[in-house]
């Protein structure tokens, strides 16, 4: 299906809690969340319902995100009734890792596709610092199980956060001289409680340029994302640069969110949100129609940066990234 401006939404991610086993301080607050009640969460049959009506309109990828996704009981049922609706080519699954070592074997089982990882920092006191629980070697682990058994391409996602992290970008980068994982570095966002501390913190991808600049551009993409892929010479994996804000890629978004709760998200940094659950347990409206309202109400762009703008609706362990 296309929205009001012409772009085709093929993309929808799910999250399918708004739980973790980390507490990343860009991601939740200090003093804690307050949790979804648990008959607010959409059940597994109720998100397959959700998925058949979006392929019906032309959906065909899901990435099933948080919270943390892998501590929901069950989350291989799920992902087995999603990839036999047909139509679907395509199902992934966003991880911070701290049990990937021990469910990979099980998740490819029930046809997951492919991993993204989020790791933050490669120093086991920075990572715990960032995380305030986790635990860096289970997550490298995590990774290398992936590899091992072919559940691949693995991606790893890097938040980039000035002060915090941008010391080990050359660190990051000397992962894909070894490994055939694509590092991602990705752009700090203003959302939720993080809006209050992003200036301080936010720095453009284009630093790993700068600090890298044997860099060559590929010319490929990896999973049809917004990144832009380069490759140090002789590596085995890629970098890529997700610039929302210094280099918007709006204009060829393809994605919506499902958030835990039922309601549809047409985009990241925006309050709008539509809710499906008055359709999908009281019958009340068409849930085909809903959906599709939802993705007509994609907005042009995002209003990230713009004076002002800041999203307080949800912090990003609601929405799923």
């Amino acid at each position: 299906m296309q929205d009001s401006y012409n772009r085709q939404v093929e993309y929808m991610r799910i999250s399918v809690t708004d739980r973790c086993n980390l507490r990343c301080f860009y991601c939740m607050p200090e003093q804690g969340i307050c949790k979804m009640d648990h008959r607010d969460v959409l059940r597994y049959e109720e998100i397959l319902r959700v998925v058949r009506e979006g392929v019906r309109l032309g959906i065909s990828r899901i990435r099933l995100t948080g919270g943390e996704p892998l501590i929901r009981p069950g989350i291989e049922s799920l992902i087995r009734g999603i990839k036999a609706i047909e139509g679907i080519q395509e199902v992934s699954l966003t991880t911070n890792g701290q049990l990937l070592a021990d469910m990979a074997e099980s998740l490819k089982e029930a046809g997951l596709d492919r991993v993204n990882v989020s790791l933050d920092s490669l120093s086991p006191e920075k990572y715990k610092e960032i995380t305030r629980v986790g635990d860096v070697q289970r997550v490298l682990d995590g990774i290398k199980k992936c590899l091992e058994i072919g559940l691949s391409p693995v991606k790893v996602n890097v938040v980039l956060m000035k002060g915090i992290n941008d010391d080990e970008i050359e660190a990051f980068a000397r992962l894909t001289m070894i490994l055939p994982v694509s590092v991602r570095f990705i752009e700090l966002m203003p959302i939720g409680h993080a809006s209050h501390w992003f200036k301080k913190r936010y720095i453009s991808t284009d630093i790993v340029l700068d600090k890298l600049p044997h860099l060559i551009r590929e010319g490929k993409t990896i999973g049809g994302g917004p990144a832009v892929y380069y490759r140090l010479p002789e590596a085995v994996g890629t970098i890529g640069l997700i610039g929302a804000l210094s280099h918007n890629f709006c204009d060829r978004c393809n994605r919506v969110r499902l958030t835990a709760d039922g309601r549809i998200k047409p985009c990241l940094h925006s309050d709008l949100e539509v809710d499906l659950k008055p359709a999908l347990r009281e019958g009340r409206g068409d849930l085909a129609h809903e959906l599709a309202r939802a993705i007509s109400l994609k907005p042009e762009s995002h209003s990230m940066g713009q004076a002002g703008s800041m999203n307080g609706n949800r912090d990003m362990y609601q929405i799923g990234g």
